[in-house]
C-alpha cells in the first residue's frame, strides 16, 4: 500500500514542485519566502485565536451558555473513532 501524503502529493510531485520554485526564484530567496509564510501563517492564527477569544468573551459577559460546543465536539470525536475503527476493519479484511 502507498502512504498517503498532505493534499495526495506524491514524493515525486514535491521534488518538481521545489525544482520549479528554486528555478523561477533561486536558491537564494527561498529562505525569505518561508519565512514570509511563516509569518503571515503566524499572523493568521493569532488574528484566528483573538477572534475566538472575542467571541467567548462576549458570549461568557452575555450570559449565553458555550458547554454545547463541548458536547458537539465530543460526538465527533466519537464519530471519528467509530469511522477510524470500520476503517481498520476493512484494511484487515483486505
Amino acid at each position: 500500500m502507498t502512504q498517503l501524503t498532505p493534499l495526495f502529493i506524491s514524493s515525486t510531485e514535491i521534488v518538481f514542485i521545489l525544482f520549479i520554485v528554486i528555478m523561477i526564484f533561486g536558491a537564494d530567496k527561498i529562505p525569505d519566502i518561508a519565512k514570509g509564510m511563516g509569518k503571515g501563517m503566524r499572523s493568521l492564527k493569532n488574528a484566528t485565536n483573538d477572534i475566538k477569544g472575542e467571541i467567548k468573551r462576549s458570549a461568557d459577559n452575555h450570559g449565553i451558555d458555550t458547554d454545547f460546543t463541548k458536547d458537539i465536539s465530543q460526538e465527533i470525536d466519537k464519530a471519528k473513532e467509530e469511522i477510524n475503527n470500520i476503517e481498520g476493519a476493512i484494511r484487515r479484511k483486505l
